[in-house]
């Protein structure tokens, strides 16, 4: 039954928590519309049906937050998440929303699902948290992680069905594993790399051309060529190590699958500024080496290396493919 939630994007994993909702609390669970929410993914008015129990279940209005990572092994406790003394946090930035709720009486109740581990001592930090800081009672307070999301759909098994949760509509998501090996390995060895003269790789098309085909600003194109061209030799010179035969294979690996999967997501996205940011964002999300301070800028590179050697991105060869298949 288990689930790769963190490869579900941020509607289908909402999608999800509304359809076990209205198994929880009733089938007239309100989901809303992408955009601002107020603080509330759904709303429930009226007596649940099964929640907290059906001997005492909730009455009133609950409000039902999804809140969605695509990081690996996440918990409520780390400090993007939740901390009791920052408020720039996922759960501090929601905390004046349902504030606001519970002040102008539409909240009685509230929900958070996540798709992060919930430890006993944090769920009952967290519960006290929210209901000191909104004036909610504890017992109207429900947290439910990866742990107890499983046991619901082994319940109601029925709800990952419908809520459809096809691979082919989930967003772009590679994995950081090989990238990270290719990445600590560099680090590794970045100082004993000489610096190259000579030029970097020659892509098949001009880096303006690329550019153009890609949709890369100007300003963009720019700050990642001043930034990172100077690196691309030292890369290609270690790719290129004969003792580093394997790694050059975990490289090719990787710019196999981002580039596939790049092309199948790549309408989701308007230019390929945002390709590249989500990247980079999604692969420090979900490993922590890659993370890590002294491997951001190195990260950055590769995959600066990679569209500067026409591994990822269009290339501008469509037309000679289609003349020689022609």
């Amino acid at each position: 039954m288990k689930f790769a939630y963190e490869d579900l994007s941020d509607g289908q994993f909402e999608t999800l928590i509304i359809l076990l909702c209205q198994r929880l609390l009733g089938a007239s669970v309100q989901g809303f519309a992408k955009g601002p929410d107020g603080g509330r993914d759904a709303k429930f008015m009226g007596t649940a049906e099964l929640h907290p129990s059906k001997m005492a279940p909730w009455a009133g209005t609950t409000i039902v937050q999804a809140k969605h990572t695509n990081g690996y092994n996440r918990n409520f406790s780390e400090s993007d998440f939740f901390s009791p003394n920052a408020a720039n946090t996922v759960l501090g930035k929601e905390i004046p929303r349902v504030k606001k709720l519970r002040e102008s009486k539409q909240l009685d109740h509230y929900m958070l699902f996540a798709n992060r581990r919930l430890a006993g001592n944090a769920e009952t930090e967290i519960r006290n948290y929210i209901a000191s800081q909104c004036d909610i009672p504890v017992s109207s307070i429900y947290l439910c992680g990866l742990e107890q999301l499983e046991i619901w759909l082994k319940r109601f098994p029925e709800v990952a069905r419908e809520a459809d949760l096809d691979p082919v509509d989930s967003p772009l998501i590679v994995s950081p594993d090989d990238l990270a090996e290719v990445v600590q390995a560099l680090a590794r060895q970045q100082d004993g790399l000489v610096a190259l003269l000579d030029t970097p790789p020659t892509a098949r098309v001009t880096y303006e051309q690329k550019n153009a085909l890609n949709n890369m600003s100007f300003e963009y194109a720019k700050a990642q060529r001043r930034k990172y061209l100077k690196e691309t030799a030292q890369i290609r010179a270690f790719l290129a190590a004969p003792e580093n035969l394997d790694l050059l294979r975990m490289y090719e690996s990787v710019v196999d699958e981002f580039q596939l999967k790049i092309i199948a997501k790549r309408k989701d996205y308007q230019t390929f500024d945002e390709v590249m940011e989500y990247l980079v964002d999604l692969l420090f999300n979900r490993d922590p080496v890659l993370r890590q301070h002294a491997h951001k800028r190195l990260t950055r590179a590769v995959l600066f290396y990679m569209y500067w050697n026409c591994d990822i991105g269009e290339v501008g060869d469509a037309t000679a493919d289609q003349a020689l298949s022609s």
